[in-house]
């Protein structure tokens, strides 16, 4: 149980009620529904097939709504790690307090943090209406009185800009590592059929999507229940030779059995984005066995080294943990000097949470919280030095946009080598040029900072 998630509630500093005080019950639209997300992009795709599913059941539909008419509420929670856990509960807690106060009719509770604590959670925050685990779909549509429509596999309402749309390409894990509780709350890895993401894919470059994103808990486990075989070189052949697809970008692979044949198709494709988001979570060959990650640092490194030689212009992104139990300071001393060696284009690094039932809770959470965000903070400045550096020699040249949006008095893109909201932008004065949103157009760079680029339209 986590139990400093599930104080006694009303010893909680409650954040700002969501919800106006001259809201009531009589002003709200009958089966309207607003599906709130937290957490990762496989999480916002699960919202997504609700989204569509609802809709085709004639329910109107948002998703993250700006005005609070909405008679029924959907949290898709997040319970990844502790920072996470506490959003989604204090989320809980605001829209349990607008039902309380009449404000909503309805609230449903679904995603990981629900399928892991859900009893627990029936038990602190009972005016929840029912709670539902991350598989649990068409139960939740159910509960709502609408038909699970299997004739909608393989399409999808998206809701992020029509430009891009993430792409799960499978749910769950069979991966080990000894810090992760993904397993327990999406089960085994389970691939989708190629010709769903096919025709997925179609439909979503039909609608306009010019980007899509391949998700994965491991992309690099793909096919091996289906096919018996890692097939994602397969399925990357394929999806490129969807008309109307441009870029087409990998996020989350995991190191240890990487199948190189997907960096020959990488190569060959130019709608293959040179990007790979690679999760490594260490450099210290103590911790990489501790955290049960079935590769060393030097196996790591050579693998780093033929990733950057087959796609020499490649950008890599890594995530790391910090304060792992048992990590001394000469361990985080070799994830330091490991991170300056490799300087990977993007890099992220998490603290380290204590998870029930993992392999990692046996031990002693015993990096106190302070280390843990001293050792965090000491990367990200290393990092941003990196990232200075290589932004810098990036001033002169000339790169393929993607635009987003416009804020600030910029129009505001990204690179192949950018992932939406989580890597660099590409920045252009909306005074002295004009671009339309989830266009494509050259860019000259003509400045830099740590992590953005200023260029001008060519």
């Amino acid at each position: 149980m986590y139990r400093c998630t599930f104080a006694p509630l009303e010893a909680r500093r409650r954040p700002a009620n969501i919800y106006s005080n001259k809201m009531k019950t009589k002003g709200l639209v009958k089966n309207k529904v607003n599906i709130v997300t937290l957490g990762c992009s496989k999480n916002l795709v699960d919202s997504e097939q609700i989204y569509t599913q609802l809709k085709a059941n004639a329910f109107e539909v948002e998703h993250e709504a700006k005005k609070d008419n909405a008679n029924i509420v959907i949290i898709n929670t997040c319970g990844f790690i502790d920072n996470a856990k506490q959003e989604s509960i204090d989320t809980i807690l605001r829209y349990a307090d607008a039902k309380n106060e009449g404000k909503i009719d309805k609230l449903y509770v679904t995603g990981c943090l629900s399928h892991r604590y859900k009893d627990d959670l029936e038990r602190e925050i009972p005016t929840v209406d029912a709670y539902f685990g991350s598989n649990e779909l068409p139960r939740l549509l159910k509960t709502l009185k609408a038909d699970y429509k299997h004739e909608l596999i393989g399409e999808r309402l998206i809701t992020t800009p029509s430009h891009y749309a993430y792409l799960k390409i499978a749910e769950g894990c069979d991966r080990p590592c000894s810090f992760c509780a993904i397993p327990l709350m999406r089960g085994k890895h389970e691939s989708q059929p190629m010709e769903v993401l096919v025709q997925q894919t179609k439909n979503l470059a039909k609608n306009g999507t010019k980007e899509i994103i391949l998700i994965a808990q491991d992309l690099t486990y793909y096919g091996l229940d289906l096919y018996k075989k890692r097939n994602l070189a397969d399925l990357l052949a394929q999806l490129s030779d969807v008309e109307g697809i441009e870029w087409i970008r990998l996020q989350y692979a995991y190191p240890s059995g990487f199948p190189l044949d997907v960096l020959d198709i990488m190569r060959e494709r130019p709608n293959i984005c040179n990007y790979l988001d690679m999760p490594l979570q260490h450099g210290s060959n103590n911790m990489l066995k501790l955290m049960r990650r079935g590769i060393t640092r030097e196996k790591t490194e050579e693998l780093v080294a033929t990733i950057r030689e087959k796609v020499p212009n490649i950008a890599l992104r890594t995530t790391l943990i910090s304060g792992h139990p048992n990590e001394t300071d000469a361990d985080f001393q070799e994830m330091y000097e490991f991170v300056e060696k490799m300087r990977f284009d993007r890099l992220g690094i998490f603290n380290y949470s204590h998870e029930e039932n993992t392999h990692s809770y046996s031990m002693p959470d015993n990096v106190p919280a302070e280390v843990k965000q001293e050792r965090s903070d000491a990367i990200m400045e290393l990092q941003q030095g990196i990232s200075m550096d290589l932004n810098e020699a990036k001033i002169g040249q000339t790169f393929k946009v993607l635009f987003d949006r416009k804020e600030g008095g910029y129009f505001i893109g990204r690179t192949e080598f950018d992932s939406p909201e989580v890597d660099n932008e590409v920045l252009v004065s909306a005074d002295k040029y004009y671009v339309r949103k989830g266009d494509f157009a050259q860019v000259r760079i003509t400045d830099a900072t740590e992590f953005d680029l200023y260029g001008e339209v060519l």
